[in-house]
Order: C-alpha cells, then structure tokens, then sequence
C-alpha cells in the first residue's frame, strides 16, 4: 500500500531543496552584481555622495534609464550594507535612512536630486516650506520625480489645503531638462492651485494652525 504521507513529505523535501537552490542562486547574482560597492560604512558614505552627484548631473539631462539604474545601485548599497538584508529602511538607524540623514542637504539649502531637504519657497505671495524626498524615498523606485510634502509656513494666511499640508506623490510628468528642485516643487504647488484650487487658496482651519 502506497503511504500518500510519505509521497507529501518526500515532494515537500524536493520543494525546500529547490527554494534553497533559487535563493543560493539569487544570492550568488546579487553578490556579483554588487561585487563593486563597499561593505562597510565608512567606505559607503563617500561612495554615496559621489553616485549622489552622479544622480543630480543625470537628472539634470533628463535620462531617465540612467536615473533609475542609479537609484537601484543605491538600493544595492544599501543591502549589501545590511548584510544582504532587504529591511534597508526598517527602523531609524537602517542603512538607507543613515545614507539619507548623512547626506542630507543643509536645512534651508534646496538639494541636489537624490538628497533629503528642506527648503522655504514664496509661490504665488504664499510662503511654503518643502520637505524634499531623496533616492530612497516612496516614490523614487517606481517614478522620475521624487515626492515631497508642502507646509504652510504662515498658518493665518491662505494655503493650498485647510490642514496647513499637503503631500505630492506619484508625479508622473514628463522629464525636463535642466530642471532644478525648488523649480520643480514651485511648478508642481502652482500646478495645484491652478487645477485643484481653481487659482483661489484657501484658509487653514483654526485646529490647525497651531500644528503648521
């Protein structure tokens, strides 16, 4: 008599020894396609500085392929940094979010492309402070345009929302050469009151002024 359990344990074997060898194999790729970058940290930071200005210059000419594959090299550096581990963003003192923090443009200071910033722009007579994401922001692996946050810097004064903020993610214009961050943020928040605001801001509500 045939002992279906045993047929079950049997496959079920051959099934770990098969996800075993997939995961082997994607390690051996990954460890050759990364073979280039530094392992530790002291060795990243500047390696990272150099792909961020390499990323700015790129953005600068519109190339989105070029854009994109430094990005996803950012991404390897940061998983090799975390010892293979995808988790690069996990808690506060995960790979991508040292990389980021390390680097971040001075406040005040509009970024590079790649680079975490904030920044104070005057669009239309009304002050906004923009919150710019970096390469590993939400958007970055899946659109050009990173995505930023926009807060009311005057909170008695009209805004572009009754909360006082207002997240941009997801931007999916066309690439422009020569295009800078805080020109970007600019034409993107005017954009906005134009379509979705008719041209007209609005006030922000008195729970949350306080909060802006």
């Amino acid at each position: 008599m045939i002992d279906a359990r045993h047929d079950r344990n049997v496959q079920l074997g051959f099934d770990d020894l098969l996800s075993a060898a997939d995961a082997e194999n994607r390690n051996q790729v990954f460890r050759r396609k990364t073979a280039h970058l530094p392992p530790s940290s002291d060795e990243a930071l500047p390696y990272y500085r150099k792909l961020l200005d390499r990323h700015h210059a790129v953005m600068l000419t519109a190339d989105i392929d070029a854009t994109m594959s430094l990005r996803e090299e950012a991404h390897d550096l940061a998983v090799v940094l975390n010892g293979g581990d995808s988790g690069i963003l996990a808690h506060n003192d995960a790979p991508g979010n040292l990389l980021s923090r390390h680097t971040a443009a001075p406040p005040g200071k509009v970024p590079l492309w790649g680079q975490t910033g904030t920044f104070k722009l005057c669009i239309r007579g009304m002050w906004v402070r923009i919150e710019l994401e970096g390469i590993f922001g939400m958007a970055a692996p899946f659109f050009y345009w990173p995505g930023f946050s926009a807060y009311a810097v005057e909170p008695d004064k009209p805004f572009i929302s009754e909360t006082g903020y207002r997240s941009f993610l997801g931007l999916a214009g066309e690439p422009c050469p020569d295009t800078l961050p805080d020109g970007f943020a600019r034409n993107v928040v005017s954009f906005y009151i134009d379509r979705n605001l008719k041209g007209k801001p609005v006030s922000i509500d008195p729970r949350y002024r306080d909060r802006s």
